[in-house]
């Protein structure tokens, strides 16, 4: 029987697992994931893939399941979706000398402390910062900056733990909740205290050493930071571009990185741009769909082609505006029921209606990424349609919520 070409995937992902599988089948290799609780990725059962359960935490077991299955077929290439294994597929890439980003480099770029300070030592301008791992610490590093701030895990993504504090009272909060026990963390506690960087906010999304588009987010209200809606390419002048290009270009340099993806975060200050953040990987859903509307560039495509060992092929072949908004409840709740969704799929320019959750799911906030339900994602070769489009089938997407029963108590 003739060798299979595996494509190992360390973890999905809600909603890139399903695009990585689908460009590896395209590519003619056979996609196996390997994770710690694979019925958390409904898109692993309802289209029968391979998968297998282990510990992703684990290196020494994910090399011996590596070994074990290379033994069978021939692993072409190995890879995942989700910052928290990027770190351990790096390693295993050096282990079975295969295509990959530097461990060290990963790893570094991780630690958002050590990444701020390599970053400001190579003078790239970054928001003040200090790291904390005491209340004290917090307290004596807001005074020093100057409120307000943001508190944030030194490590992590998505926007979990992350928290703009206004006055001595939101920094008390925070504080206690991420220190109190209530943030999961991976190692020992420690804060990442920094100045609130304030103007529009932009992304850059890198594949090696090339800039293949930057565009424009907005947030929900304050104080969490949850992205509402992203348009690419972002209006910007020439000038602009070029200095955002560049920056992103220091900041591969500055961090060892430059093979495969990596997204990069902006704010445009007073002062000018501003390195928010360095994510050594692919930007999360919807960025790479948002690439493939604007270009005709599917980065997770080519991110596995490298993987692999092939040439990526990052050339444009159209220019278009695309737009993404993120679908996020106001309250908290059991989902009763979702309605639209096929109205909203029929409307001229609407590239993709995906809703996240099913009814009768239980709806808690977290103030971050997890608080989304779903996208609707719009393209078209004019901005300002491509905005038109995206609103009205916004507006034709409804849900309900019932609140949780309050607790009572009976004198």
């Amino acid at each position: 029987m003739e060798r299979r070409r595996v494509l190992i995937l360390i973890e999905g992902q809600t909603v890139n697992g399903l695009l990585y599988v689908r460009a590896a089948q395209r590519l003619g290799l056979h996609p196996i994931t390997l994770s710690a609780d694979p019925a958390r990725y409904d898109y692993i059962s309802a289209e029968r893939l391979h998968a297998i359960c282990v510990d992703t935490n684990n290196l020494d077991a994910l090399i011996h399941e590596c070994s074990r299955l290379g033994a069978i077929d021939g692993i072409a290439g190995i890879t995942g979706a989700l910052d928290s294994v990027y770190g351990i597929v790096s390693k295993l890439c050096r282990h079975f000398n295969l295509p990959g980003p530097n461990p060290v480099s990963i790893e570094r770029c991780y630690d958002k402390f050590a990444q701020r300070e390599l970053l400001a030592r190579a003078g790239i301008p970054v928001p003040f910062f200090r790291m904390a791992t005491s209340a004290a610490e917090v307290e004596s590093s807001a005074a020093e900056i100057g409120l307000p701030v943001i508190l944030k895990p030194f490590m992590g993504s998505g926007s979990s733990g992350v928290r703009l504090c206004r006055d001595v009272e939101e920094l008390a909060e925070h504080t206690a909740y991420l220190l109190g026990g209530k943030h999961l963390w991976r190692s020992s506690p420690r804060i990442l205290v920094e100045e609130f960087a304030q103007g529009p906010f932009y992304g850059a999304e890198m594949m090696g050493n090339e800039v293949i588009g930057i565009g424009a987010a907005d947030f929900g209200p304050p104080p969490h930071f949850v992205f509402r809606e992203w348009t690419l390419p972002a209006v910007l002048t020439d000038d602009e571009h070029e200095r955002i290009a560049d920056l992103s270009l220091s900041c591969l340099r500055a961090l060892d990185l430059g093979w495969g993806p990596a997204n990069i975060e902006f704010r445009w200050t007073k002062c000018g741009p501003v390195v928010i953040e360095v994510n050594p990987r692919l930007g999360g859903a919807p960025d790479p769909q948002l690439i493939r509307l604007a270009y005709g560039v599917d980065l997770i495509t080519e991110h596995i082609k490298l993987v692999i060992g092939e040439k990526c092929d990052l050339r444009r072949k159209h220019s278009h505006t695309a737009a993404a908004r993120m679908l996020v409840p106001d309250h908290d709740g059991i989902l009763d029921w979702i309605g639209g969704v096929t109205r909203a799929t029929a409307v001229p320019g609407i590239a993709e209606v995906k809703m996240y959750i099913k009814p009768e799911t239980p709806i808690v906030r977290k103030g971050d990424d997890r608080d989304y339900i779903g996208h609707v994602i719009a393209a078209s070769p004019n901005p300002g349609r491509t905005g038109e489009m995206l609103q009205r089938a916004v507006n034709v997407i409804e849900w309900s919520i019932t609140p949780f029963p309050r607790s009572s108590s009976c004198g």
